[in-house]
């Protein structure tokens, strides 16, 4: 055999596909693993002792290979299945977090209908208040009264001052002349 010609593989495909059946359980599956540890035996070639079993290292090589492919395989799978999952895109906050999100969602909800304007407003679109004050045609004072009564109801019970109980009443603003336009 001269430095040109090829290593005798061909003694060894049959044990080779025989070895990629048995992992693939058949079919086109394991032409292509007995392909695929072939072109890495080519690209890894200079790695063969000269004094080696060349089957057990074209065996070995087809395992391993074997077991790249089902490692990726897996991954990709995993990858898939999390992409498709709802949410996936988002990591779930904890639960503290996510109860106080809630709470807030729900007293924004119970906000008067003028004071959750101005809040979305102000916070949402981020609209100075004077902005605000032009967009709902309000003196800006009322604007400023508005939020204040907006971010006080949002505000946890006991940054508020209010006993943490949730049997406390909420307490209610009563108007004192005037409307509640004011």
């Amino acid at each position: 055999m001269g430095p040109l010609d090829p290593p005798p593989i061909l003694d060894h495909l049959d044990a080779l596909r025989s070895y990629a059946r048995t992992l693939t359980l058949g079919g086109q599956e394991a032409d292509d693993l007995v392909h695929d540890a072939l072109v890495r035996a080519y690209d890894k070639r200079h790695t063969f002792r000269a004094d080696g079993d060349l089957g057990r290292w074209l065996l070995s090589i087809l395992h391993n290979t074997f077991v790249s492919n089902l490692r990726r395989e897996r991954a990709e799978a995993a990858r898939i299945e999390k992409a498709w999952r709802p949410g996936a895109d988002r990591v779930e906050p904890a639960q503290e977090h996510a109860a106080e999100v809630a709470r807030v969602q729900a007293a924004f909800v119970d906000l008067p209908a003028e004071q959750r304007a101005v809040l979305h407003l102000v916070v949402g679109e981020g609209l100075s208040y004077q902005d605000v004050a032009q967009v709902l045609n309000l003196p800006l004072g009322t604007v400023m009264s508005r939020l204040a009564r907006a971010r006080s109801a949002l505000r946890p019970a006991d940054l508020r001052g209010e006993a943490a109980s949730s049997e406390t009443p909420r307490r209610k603003l009563r108007i004192v002349g005037g409307t509640d336009d004011d």
